[in-house]
C-alpha cells in the first residue's frame, strides 16, 4: 500500500490539529484563520490573503512551512519586477555551449507573493501557468514545480495608489480569499506577554510532520465521499449565483 492509502481521514484530522496547535505558538487568537489556510493547502488550492499590514500574513505562511517541513519562497512584488524574476530564466553556459535554466523563486512548495497587486499585469500573469498547471515554461521547455505547491498572495485593501488590480482570470485561481483581522484585547495582551517572556522576536517552531505526510493528507482528502443530495445542493448553490442580480459573473469552472 502507498502512504496515501494507509492514512485514514481520522488521522488527517489529528495531524491537522497538531499543525494548527504548533502554528498557534507564533500566531495568537487566529485559530479559525490558521485552519482555513491549512484547508486551502489540503484542497490543493491557492490562497489570497487580503488585510492591512501587521496582522501576521507573512508569519502565517512561514509558520506553516516550518511546521510541515515544506520549502518556502517569498517574492516581493514591485512595479519593476519582471516575469523572469518570478519564474526563472535561461542563461548561456559557454563551457557546455548550451542554455541552462535557472529556476526562480516559484520553485518552492509554498510561495508567498507579497503585495502582488504592486506588480504590473504582465508579471502577475507569470503566475497563471504555475497556479493552474503546476509548471513553468521557459524557451519552449516545461519544468514541473515541487509538490505540494501553493501560492499565497497578499494585498493591502486600504492602499491602492500605484497598484494594479488583479484580473478576474487570476482571482479565479484562488480557492480562498482570507482576511485575518486584528486580534481581540485578550489575544493582543497574551501576544505582548509571550514576546516579553521569550526575549526574542522569532518563535522557534518545530516540524511536526514531513512533506510526504502532507502529500498523503492531501490524497486522503480526495477520498472523501459525497452524498448525491449534498452534491446536488452544491450544484444548485453554484448555479443560483449565475442568476443572482448582485453577482456580475458566477462560477463557471466545473472541476474545482
Amino acid at each position: 500500500m502507498t502512504i496515501a492509502e494507509q492514512l485514514p481521514l481520522t488521522e488527517v484530522g489529528r495531524l491537522s490539529q497538531t499543525i494548527c496547535n504548533e502554528v498557534e505558538r507564533a500566531i495568537v487568537g487566529k485559530r479559525a484563520s490558521i485552519e482555513l489556510v491549512l484547508l486551502g493547502i489540503l484542497a490543493g488550492g491557492h490562497v489570497l490573503l487580503e488585510d492591512v499590514p501587521g496582522v501576521a500574513k507573512t508569519l502565517l505562511v512561514r509558520s506553516l512551512c516550518r511546521t510541515t517541513g515544506l520549502s518556502y519562497s517569498r517574492i516581493q512584488f514591485t512595479p519593476d519586477l519582471m516575469p523572469a524574476d518570478v519564474t526563472g530564466s535561461s542563461f548561456y553556459d559557454a563551457r557546455r555551449n548550451e542554455l541552462e535554466f535557472r529556476p526562480g523563486p516559484l520553485f518552492a512548495n509554498l510561495v508567498l507573493g507579497d503585495e502582488i497587486n504592486r506588480a504590473p499585469p504582465k508579471t502577475q500573469a507569470a503566475l497563471l501557468e504555475a497556479m493552474q498547471e503546476h509548471q513553468v515554461t521557459a524557451d519552449g521547455t516545461s519544468y514541473r514545480l515541487p509538490e505540494p505547491f501553493a501560492v499565497f498572495a497578499t494585498q493591502n485593501p486600504i492602499e491602492y495608489e500605484g497598484t494594479y488590480p488583479l484580473p478576474e482570470a487570476q482571482l479565479d485561481r484562488f480557492v480562498l480569499r482570507v482576511s485575518i483581522g486584528l486580534p481581540d484585547r485578550e489575544s493582543e495582551q497574551e501576544l505582548v506577554e509571550r514576546r516579553a517572556a521569550r526575549g526574542r522576536e522569532d518563535v522557534l517552531l518545530e516540524a511536526v510532520i514531513e512533506p510526504s505526510t502532507l502529500l498523503a493528507m492531501c490524497a486522503a482528502v480526495e477520498r472523501v465521499e459525497i452524498a448525491p443530495a449534498v452534491a446536488g445542493y452544491l450544484v444548485e448553490v453554484v448555479r443560483s449565483t449565475r442568476k443572482a442580480p448582485g453577482v456580475q459573473v458566477g462560477p463557471a469552472r466545473g472541476h474545482r
